[in-house]
């Protein structure tokens, strides 16, 4: 019974790290450390190339080029690239026309031939970028006016390759779902605010974010910018950095199946992830960034089996004391209200985050079948509701 004890409190150890240890140990050692706000050269304005890859966003790709040409930066400093995922409806003839009317602004449409996904549009495009600094942008995404001069002043030595800007939900409380996402976005915001100033952030987000053009680096299409781009420039000594005045608004998921699905695309490598290469441990070479990375994304992408196996040995363990039996009934209970909450829509707050924390378990649970079974494709269908 010792080896299972030994499973069961490692398994509790890393769901309360993941969920409670870590985000407590991050905001402590900012107030103890207390290191200064990053640095920003806003005077600087090099070229900067806008990317934005679609595919079939009709519904938003125009209202999305007009937010892009209201951009407080030098119009003759940026260019527009729009990356079309092979799309299949007026994506392209809404892009074209929307050339054709502002031929004094530098647009560009390029059309990917055959639909591999997001990562794979933006290797391709990415071929066509002259300019100093490229910006991704998601299609969905509207940018605060002074987004892109935000972006691009962090960018103030040499040892900055990446700047995520931050992404807020302008329908936040209009449903359980979008509430839920919320309160764990506002979270996760701070604590890359903080790792932002000590080192490197461990992962950006797809809303707004930008490489120096010279290191951008083709990655396999399965993967995702939001969390390869800062560990590939970690792992080379660069920093990726949070610019949180940089804001992009979006919609977040209004119902659970559409907040389900993306979560199961963003588990779609989630194995690989857990430690994606053995240099992370080496603690004196890259010194803050394996703390965060351990925590913030190594506990994290366990938690789908640290729940098995904390539920597993619960059950064998519960004869052995009545600390085992009360284990399994909070966790039982967990579970429970999850499972009421889908059978019933009440609005109750706990209910509501024992079931939004459970779908993401779960969505873990069904990332990590796709990918046992070969069904992880880099490609995915939108969420309509975040339209």
């Amino acid at each position: 019974m010792i080896v299972i004890k030994v499973i069961f409190w490692i398994s509790v150890f890393v769901i309360f790290w993941a969920n409670i240890g870590y985000p407590i140990s991050i905001i402590l050692l900012d107030k103890i450390i207390k290191k200064k706000k990053l640095p920003k050269k806003l005077d600087y304005e090099p070229k900067v190339t806008i990317m934005v890859v679609a595919h079939n966003e009709e519904k938003v790709i125009e209202e999305k080029l007009e937010n892009l040409l209201k951009i407080d930066y030098p119009k003759e400093k940026i260019e527009i690239l729009v990356s079309s995922d092979n799309s299949t409806d007026s994506t392209n003839i809404i892009v074209k026309e929307f050339i054709e009317k502002n031929k004094d602004r530098k647009i560009v449409l390029y059309e990917v031939k055959e639909r591999k996904g997001k990562t794979n549009a933006q290797n391709e495009a990415a071929k066509l970028v002259k300019s100093e600094i490229l910006v991704m942008t998601d299609a969905n995404s509207l940018l605060k006016k002074n987004a892109i001069s935000e972006m691009v002043a962090s960018f103030y030595d040499d040892t900055i390759s990446y700047v995520t800007g931050r992404l807020c939900y302008i329908n936040s409380e209009n449903s359980d779902t979008s509430k839920s996402e919320n309160i764990y976005w506002d979270l996760d915001t701070k604590i890359r605010d903080i790792e932002s100033k000590f080192q490197t952030i461990t992962a950006g987000n797809g809303a707004l974010y930008a490489c120096r053009t010279k290191e951008y680096y083709d990655f396999e299409s399965i993967k995702c910018h939001d969390s390869a781009m800062p560990l590939y420039y970690a792992l080379k000594q660069k920093r990726a950095i949070a610019n949180h005045d940089a804001i992009a608004y979006e919609k977040a998921g209004e119902n659970i199946q559409d907040e389900f699905k993306r979560k199961v695309r963003m588990n779609r490598i989630i194995l690989s992830s857990i430690l994606p290469s053995i240099r992370i441990l080496n603690i004196f070479k890259y010194k803050w960034f394996t703390f965060f990375y351990l925590g913030h994304r190594t506990c994290r992408y366990l938690l789908w089996l640290m729940h098995i196996l904390a539920y597993i040995s619960s059950i064998i363990l519960v004869k052995q004391s009545c600390f085992f039996v009360i284990a399994l009934i909070l966790q039982s209970v967990i579970y429970l209200m999850a499972i009421i909450k889908t059978k019933i829509k009440l609005n109750n707050k706990i209910l509501n985050m024992a079931y939004y924390y459970c779908i993401t378990i779960a969505a873990q649970l069904i990332g990590v079948k796709n990918i046992l079974t070969g069904k992880a494709k880099p490609f995915w269908e939108k969420a309509e509701s975040t339209r």
